[in-house]
């Protein structure tokens, strides 16, 4: 369950025995409909929203419940969230509801924030998954366990969870921040809670918080993906329509923050590597008219590079990073904008730099330009997701949170109507000193209150509102091997570089394309350092002929998602555009990638922040092991292309950086004669490819190409500590080389043993001891990389935990691998699991984003989807006899390294 941050081929057909007549007496009303979405009412109080999506080989079930940490008590902090740990524990249904989850191959969560709670699922659509997810959901929404012994054992896992967050220096602030701007509202309060009622809440007080809150009547089922709607309202009537409407009553809150007196500020002395400096401002709620000219306005003030924020600290070098953001609430929020200052700078001039520009918008007024600019970012995010049914099914838990789920939309439109004087006047409103948490408190005579206008009713703004057309729904696509691969054509251009093309009619006429430059050999990329990295961080930075601002901009205008990373051997690049502006945006990544303009204050800008960035890693914990967990895994010398660096061996080599270093790379290493391109989505293959031929067709890199390998080296196994002073929070690694490749005849049997010893939901091996039963840790589990070319995995397991229990952590991990070894797995087990892993593989084949990326690497290593039907079939044959066999031939205790990282004062035993 993680939450927000603390503070921050064949159209799938449910067969029912269900006559027509069964469907009219469903007890539904429907409500209204916007843009696909259709609400209905039941008798007992549940709202519930359909979204058909026949494009998708998948469904999404959400349940949003009206509840959230604003609704504690004295003494309840955390409860809503506490809660939401223990509902995943089960109810009499569904007795084990983390290993339901990892059989059913689903992608879950629980998230709980101030106004609402919700627990969703995304799984592969089929009749079983979807009775098996609505029957858990309508289960628990009433009957969940909630019992003393689950309470006593979460207390601990979310204790764990709490204090990861106190290692944050930017979390801990904005806490602290927040609890001072709020003097009566629980919007001051953390959703984690105070430490001491985690330790002490009884089990009854969260009985009486459940049976409460968790009801139809205060509840909002949402249903997005492939299945038919009058089929799916059956479904929902069959398992929530029984559930009675309740007695109780919920009283109203009615607490109100008054308006702030003068500036407030918070200071935190702790230790860390890096200093910040923010400003919070009190809004109003999500839902009023003036909260899409605040959105526009935090947009204009916060963001990287055309912020006036950035341009004013960043650019001045006063801080390495700024951002701002909004917490858009049912009640009046925050507008919080923040600095990350080097620890050897002088936080007051990045301070009073950043209040002068937050504050003095009068004698800087906004500008046209600004808003616009803004507006095109926002709206741009705001469209894109429209191309995805589930990203709308979890999006709209944070509007019902709100009031309701159709200000999603009414949001949208307000945007689209916000100009210039609408953000000048809620700038001139709103950021002003006496409603800033952030300085000092000074008394003054003549206090300049800022009242904070109250939403009317929500119901009068939505009850008319009707939306826009529906986005066009796409095909139908079956993602079975023999259909993408039919479907797949693969070419060349003329310089070779290699395409795999895949076309198809998507939701909103969405299309994704993914480019992998392949660079240098390994004696050629000897001593390269961190030169290949920092030229794919510079790349987005400006052309020769755009600013960093201006592709921005571009990239905006073409409704372009992008991503760009690169290191010393290789450079990424992922597109999700439209299929009108495809063309338009490969020819602009074109430019980024073919012609960068290497701007020296840019590239300053890039170190400072790297800078900071590393030096937050000295003393992170996580960080730290894991990068050992790295170096392990990679035992080659310094020079090698592979080489994996200490944090401080990244500092030294970024004070020696130089930006000549960075165009003689790019000029030697870059070209598009060893690229694989792969697009999935609305496109006209022709087409696309005669626009490459005229991109990359001509572009040839000077240095020649040939892989490095990545070789299983045999090494000693040796413990790694590392001591981090003041630290709540402790980070256990256990790591492994292993010679299995993805081709190996043991590949499949050891993916499923990692599985079921820590890859599945809660329900793993390590989940369940370390955290269910023992209650250690928040996170724990194990992973394994297979290479597809070379005979190497890299292995690991992982837990956080308290710095006092890193002994009992690395005990409990001990004595797991040895049960495994001497037991092994059931056949129970290994059922559950490969149904559980089968079912994810499909999922992920359904996901354009994912298939994209498989394409793309299939032209690397020479195959076709029926390499996947293949090992897939092998992963189907396997028997508990194959998976003990495999794990007991590659895994022995005494050739795992043990990484620890925390504060070792407190390690006990």
């Amino acid at each position: 369950m993680f939450k927000r941050p603390f503070f921050i081929g064949a159209v799938l057909s449910i067969t029912l025995v269900a006559s027509p007549l069964a469907f009219a007496k469903a007890k539904f009303d429907k409500v209204s409909e916007v843009e696909g979405i259709s609400e209905y009412n039941l008798d007992n109080g549940l709202r519930v929203l359909l979204f058909p999506d026949q494009t998708k080989e998948t469904v999404t079930v959400n349940v949003t419940y009206h509840v959230g940490s604003k609704h504690e008590n004295y003494g309840e902090t955390g409860m809503a969230h506490l809660l939401e740990h223990l509902v995943f524990k089960g109810s009499p249904k569904h007795k084990d509801i983390p290993a339901e989850l990892s059989s059913h191959g689903a992608r879950p969560n629980g998230t709980t924030w101030t106004d609402r709670t919700n627990y969703f699922e995304t799984f592969a659509a089929n009749e079983k998954n979807i009775n098996w997810a609505l029957s858990m959901e309508s289960d628990r929404m009433v009957n969940s366990f909630i019992a003393k012994e689950d309470l006593d054992s979460e207390m601990t896992v979310v204790r764990n969870e709490f204090e990861r967050g106190e290692n944050s220096p930017f979390r801990i602030t904005l806490q602290k921040m927040a609890a001072s701007a709020y003097m009566w509202h629980n919007y001051g309060k953390s959703t984690i809670g105070a430490k001491a009622d985690l330790e002490n809440v009884p089990i009854d007080r969260l009985k009486a918080f459940y049976k409460m809150y968790y009801q139809p009547d205060n509840a909002t089922l949402i249903v997005a993906g492939k299945f038919v709607e009058a089929e799916m309202l059956e479904l929902v009537n069959k398992y929530f329509a029984p559930i009675p409407k309740p007695d109780r009553v919920i009283r109203p809150l009615y607490t109100a923050e008054p308006a702030q007196d003068g500036e407030k500020s918070v200071t935190i002395r702790r230790v860390g590597d890096v200093q910040m400096t923010g400003a919070a401002y009190h809004i109003p709620a999500g839902s009023h008219e003036d909260y899409a000219a605040i959105d526009v306005l935090s947009q204009i003030l916060g963001d990287t590079p055309s912020g006036r924020l950035h341009k004013a600290l960043v650019e001045q070098k006063l801080a390495s990073r700024v951002f701002g953001f909004n917490f858009q609430w049912q009640e009046p929020g925050l507008a919080i904008y923040f600095a990350e200052v080097d620890k050897k700078a002088d936080i007051t001039k990045a301070s009073d730099a950043m209040v002068a520009v937050l504050e003095d918008l009068n004698s800087q007024p906004i500008t046209d330009a600004e808003v616009e600019r803004a507006k095109r970012t926002l709206l741009k995010n705001i469209e894109l997701s429209f191309n995805s049914s589930e990203r709308i099914a979890l999006n709209l838990s944070e509007w019902l949170g709100m009031g309701d789920w159709r200000l999603y939309f009414l949001h949208r439109d307000r945007i689209e109507q916000v100009n210039t004087a609408d953000v000048q006047r809620v700038a001139n409103r709103y950021l002003q000193r006496n409603n800033r948490t952030a300085g000092h408190f000074i008394p003054t005579d003549t206090p300049d209150r800022v009242e904070i206008p109250a939403v009317a009713s929500v119901n009068d703004m939505v009850k008319d509102y009707k939306g826009r057309a529906k986005i066009a729904a796409g095909e139908v696509f079956e993602p079975s091997f023999e259909n993408i691969d039919s479907r797949t054509v693969e070419t060349e251009l003329s310089n070779g570089t290699e395409l795999s093309l895949l076309s198809k009619k998507t939701r909103g006429g969405s299309v994704v394309a993914s480019i992998k430059m392949s660079l240098g050999t390994e004696e050629s990329l000897q001593d390269i350092g961190i030169v290949g990295n920092a030229t794919s961080a510079m790349l987005m930075r400006g052309t020769s002929e755009l600013s960093r601002q201006e592709i921005q901009d571009e990239f905006d205008k073409l409704k372009a998602q992008v991503s760009l990373a690169g290191g010393t051997d290789w450079l990424v690049a992922n597109i999700t555009t439209t299929k009108e502006n495809l063309s338009s945006a490969l020819t602009l990544m074109h430019k980024v990638l073919s012609d960068p303009g290497f701007d020296k204050t840019e590239f300053e800008q890039y170190k400072s922040t790297l800078k900071v960035d590393i030096e937050k890693n000295l003393q992170d914990p996580q960080r730290l092991a894991f990068n050992e967990y790295g170096r392990k895994q990679n035992p080659y010398k310094d020079g090698h292309p592979h080489y994996q660096r200490t944090f401080q061996e990244s500092l030294d080599a970024l004070n020696d950086l130089k930006l000549t270093d960075l165009s003689a790379f790019h000029q030697s290493f870059y070209g598009g004669n060893h690229m694989k391109i792969g697009v999935v989505g609305d496109f006209d293959q022709n087409q696309i490819k005669t626009v490459l031929e005229s991109l990359f067709g001509d572009w040839v890199a000077k240095s020649t190409y040939e892989r490095v390998p990545d070789t299983y080296q045999n090494v000693t196994a040796s413990p790694s500590n590392f001591d981090t002073p003041d630290k709540e929070n402790a980070t256990f690694v256990a790591a492994i080389m292993l010679p299995v490749g993805e081709n190996s005849e043991d590949a499949p049997a050891l993916e499923l043993g990692n599985y079921i010893f820590g890859g599945g939901f809660l329900n793993s091996r390590l989940a369940t001891r370390l955290r269910q039963k023992d209650g250690l840790s928040y996170g724990a589990g194990s992973f394994i990389n297979m290479n597809s070319r070379d005979q190497k995995a890299t292995m690991g397991a992982y837990a956080i935990c308290a710095p006092q229990n890193l002994s009992k952590v690395e005990n409990g991990f001990k004595e797991e691998l040895i049960r495994l070894l001497k037991d092994g797995f059931t056949d129970e087990e290994i059922q559950s699991a490969k149904s559980g892993l089968l079912q994810g593989k499909k999922v992920s084949r359904a996901q354009d984003r994912e298939l994209v990326g498989t394409l793309r690497r299939n032209l690397a290593v020479d195959r076709t989807m029926q390499w996947y039907k293949a090992y897939e079939a092998k992963l189907e044959a396997l028997t508990a006899e194959d998976v003990n066999r495999v794990m007991n031939k590659y895994l022995k205790l005494e050739n795992f390294s043990i990484i620890k990282a925390g504060d070792m004062s407190k390690v006990e035993g």
